[in-house]
């Protein structure tokens, strides 16, 4: 561990660039799938993924790892398979909550240019899908109301 504060933060920093460097490079060369994730001291995020969206790698490695974990674990008693269990779903909540956020425009400085246009791209599908309901509410709406007032003309 580097002792002075800021040699350590030079050090961090430069570290942490080469480290995002060899991850997209590796992406890139060997057209592997990449997430990579750092925490600095004081708790901001750093991320790279190759996937605009690294939720997809983040669940294939939770699928992965399930299964390994299944595998070693199947000897185990049923109270240590649902710790594990937990911790599974902890993780899947804290993902689900931060999309949550994102989604409401919160916590966006630690999205990359690529996740905060899949962001968008995400959002603009929904805004076209809630559109496209409202509009079909409306017609339907405007349709009743059309027969009903034939009804009632018919009626007088």
């Amino acid at each position: 561990r580097i002792e002075n504060k800021i040699n350590r933060q030079v050090t961090f920093s430069k570290r942490r660039s080469g480290l995002l460097k060899k991850a997209q490079e590796i992406s890139v060369l060997c057209d592997a799938e990449v997430a990579l994730i750092v925490f600095s001291t004081k708790g901001k995020l750093f991320e790279y993924s190759s996937d605009p969206c690294m939720e997809r790698i983040l669940e294939r490695y939770e699928r992965c790892s399930y299964m390994e974990r299944q595998l070693v674990t199947s000897d185990q008693s049923p109270n240590e398979n649902w710790v594990l269990e937990h911790a599974k779903l902890k993780a899947r909540m804290e993902v689900l909550e931060r999309n949550q956020r994102n989604f409401m425009g919160e916590d966006l400085d630690g999205l990359s240019l690529k996740e905060l246009q899949s962001l968008e791209q995400q959002l603009d599908s929904s805004l076209k899908q809630i559109r496209s309901r409202k509009n079909q509410v409306m017609h339907e709406s405007i349709s009743e109301l059309q027969k009903k007032d034939k009804a009632l003309q018919e009626h007088n």
